[in-house]
Parts: C-alpha cells; structure tokens; sequence
C-alpha cells in the first residue's frame, strides 16, 4: 500500500518539498554568493533539511517497534516512509550534482548506491528497513554538525565570523564523526554482516540483495573512514604549522 500526506503519494510529496527548499536557498538565501558556492550551499541546505529529520524518524522508529525486530524483518509503515523521505533527497541531490557538477563522479556513484539500498528495501525486498535506519542514523546524526561546518568553510576567506566557527567546529566535528562513521558504523556493520552471513535472513532477504547491501555500505564507510582521517591529517598540519609561524 502507498503511504501518502493529505492524499498525495508520499515520496513525490517529499521530492516537492525538498525541491522547494533548495529553489528558495538558490534563488533567495544564497543569492549573492559566487558562481561555485551558491548551488553548493543550496545542496547543503536540503541536507540540513533531511539530515536531522531523517535521524530523529529513524532513531524514534527503531526505539518505538511493535514487535522485536530482526534484521530481516518486514518492513513497516513509519519505516517506509523514512525510506521515501530520504530517497527523495538524495534523488534531488543527484539531480543537482549531474547538472552543476557532473565531473564529480564519486559522489554521484555515492548518491546512485544509496537510492540503490533504500529503493530496492522500499519496493522490490519489503523486509530489513531496522538494520537500514540504523545504518542511516549512524550516518545523518552528524549532518548537522557537517553542514555548518561545511557551509562555514565556504565562507571562511570572505569573513572573520566564518572562519572563527569554522576553526570551532573543526575538530569537534572530526571527533563526532570519527565515532559515529569510523567506530559505530563499522561496529554495526560487522554484527549485521554476521546475521547475514548466517543465512538468517533468508529467503525473505534474498541474497542478492543482503551481498550487494553489504558491498555499498563497506565501500560507504570505508570512504567516510578515509575523508575523515585526510581531515584529521589535514588539521594536525595546519595547527603545526600555525605553531611553527
């Protein structure tokens, strides 16, 4: 059955309003930034949008189950409709890398897996939304803080406020990232890869789908695992080199 909002599907009613937010940055909030910055900051805006809202749906979802869940069990309501909440973003985000910046391959092929895990959860498996909202709490708890930051850097040459919070968040932002996609991440990875393996999931979780789930997610946080830790590298450079001045 179709979950809708006052009768309107609810994943083209997602898309709408992701649409509209990011027409508003665009066209309104970030207007008289540059040529480079001002769709960046638009895409960051909508991440705002559905970064924290999807991990509080998600995190109240997996704490609010009828029944004990499994990894492998069928999918609910509220649970799907997370799902189309969050594939409506990263539809429109897609949307926004392949038409202002289609040379960055990496994260148009990040974009392209994810709606891969969360489009064939929601329609073609209908079972192992839990363990896929934990996976995307783990990853949106710190959108929050990312977004800032990153809307921060942007901002940081032209202005003195941007800078000082930038330089704030910096590490804070590292440590809250490096425990969440570097530790827990990989942590819940490993003990969902065990169930997994043990054929629990079977057949209502073909392993078609749990294998190539498997691969997207390793090759995701591996990839977080190695931007975080250039960050890291990248910091503790500058602060020796400010020390050195």
């Amino acid at each position: 059955m179709e979950n809708s909002i006052l009768g309107i599907p609810t994943l083209p009613a997602f898309f709408s309003i992701f649409l509209l937010i990011y027409l508003f940055a665009y066209f309104v909030v970030f207007r008289n930034w540059g040529p480079k910055h001002r769709p960046e900051a638009s895409s960051c805006l909508i991440s705002l949008a559905h970064g924290p809202t999807a991990a509080i749906m998600s995190i109240y979802s997996i704490l609010h189950c009828h029944k004990a869940p499994t990894f492998a069990s069928p999918n609910d309501t509220f649970q799907n409709t997370i799902l189309e909440f969050s594939i409506a973003y990263f539809f429109l985000d897609l949307l926004h890398y392949l038409f202002f910046f289609p040379s960055d391959v990496l994260f148009i092929l990040h974009h392209l897996a994810t709606l891969y895990v969360f489009t064939t959860c929601r329609y073609v498996v209908h079972h192992g939304a839990y363990a896929i909202l934990v996976l995307l709490f783990l990853a949106e708890i710190t959108s929050g803080c990312q977004n800032v930051w990153t809307l921060a850097s942007y901002r940081r040459a032209d202005s003195p406020a941007a800078a000082k919070l930038y330089d704030f968040l910096s590490p804070r932002f590292y440590v809250f990232y490096s425990v969440f996609r570097g530790f827990l991440g990989p942590l819940f990875m490993f003990k969902l890869g065990l169930f997994y393996a043990s054929g629990a999931a079977e057949p209502k979780i073909p392993r078609w789908a749990w294998v190539s789930w498997m691969v997207v997610i390793l090759i995701a946080i591996g990839l977080s695992i190695l931007w975080v830790l250039n960050l890291w590298i990248d910091w503790h450079r500058n602060k020796v080199q400010k020390k050195g001045r």
